[in-house]
């Protein structure tokens, strides 16, 4: 394969694994939505959109291979593979968690939310936000932007605790909304993953730029030690 090729090659990954990351973006907004209206049927839809995710991590993993053994990359080339091969997988996992709050929705049924969904709906768009900012910074290759996005997880973090303590609060008033309280309580720990994850897409990132693997840690002291 001539270099010209292999260039293209490259190319064609980033833009296959900046648009699977827009699925899996919209896949979380979705999710949230539904379970927010109580709209089963969207729910159902986002089952099917999983099974196209899962195939496009595949093809990308495929590409990926393929290129490792034809081409024998090195250095920066390498890097790069490498990454988008771990990228692939955890917006692969990414949509899971949106899959996992489409079957919470389906799951409650008629039953209404124990409360109004208010932060959790905040937590999809500022995770979301960051998902998309950390493709941008892969792609550019924005070794900033990597490194700042992560700081953010804070926030999301923030919302989680405070989700988790307005249920426990209704579950201590009312003990018989502990299943209703639990199915929220696992829809918001799905999002507060898909913000760890964006952290893992900024490691990768620096990795690519720097040719260093290096951990990222949140600050957030009170989160780690409920986790």
């Amino acid at each position: 394969m001539l270099r010209k090729t292999f260039g293209q090659e490259l190319q064609q990954l980033r833009d296959n694994t900046i648009e699977l990351g827009q699925i899996v973006q919209k896949m979380i907004l979705q999710s949230v939505t539904a379970l927010k209206n109580r709209d089963i049927d969207a729910s159902k839809e986002i089952l099917e959109f999983d099974k196209d995710v899962n195939r496009r991590r595949f093809e990308i993993e495929n590409q990926v291979l393929v290129l490792i053994a034809t081409q024998q990359p090195m250095a920066y080339d390498l890097r790069l593979l490498a990454s988008i091969l771990e990228i692939a997988g955890e917006l692969e996992r990414m949509g899971d968690y949106a899959k996992g709050i489409a079957h919470i929705n389906i799951q409650m049924g008629d039953l209404p939310p124990v409360k109004p969904l208010v932060d959790i709906p905040r937590m999809a768009e500022k995770s979301c936000d960051m998902l998309n900012r950390a493709l941008q910074a892969f792609l550019q290759e924005d070794e900033q932007a990597a490194k700042s996005i992560p700081l953010e997880d804070d926030e999301v973090d923030a919302l989680y605790l405070q989700v988790y303590r307005e249920l426990m609060t209704f579950v201590i008033q009312d003990p018989t909304a502990i299943e209703r309280a639990n199915w929220l309580l696992w829809a918001a720990h799905n999002l507060e993953r898909v913000a760890d994850r964006v952290t893992n897409i900024c490691e990768r990132t620096i990795y690519v730029v720097c040719g260093v693997m290096k951990e990222i840690n949140s600050s957030d002291d009170e989160f780690k030690a409920l986790q």
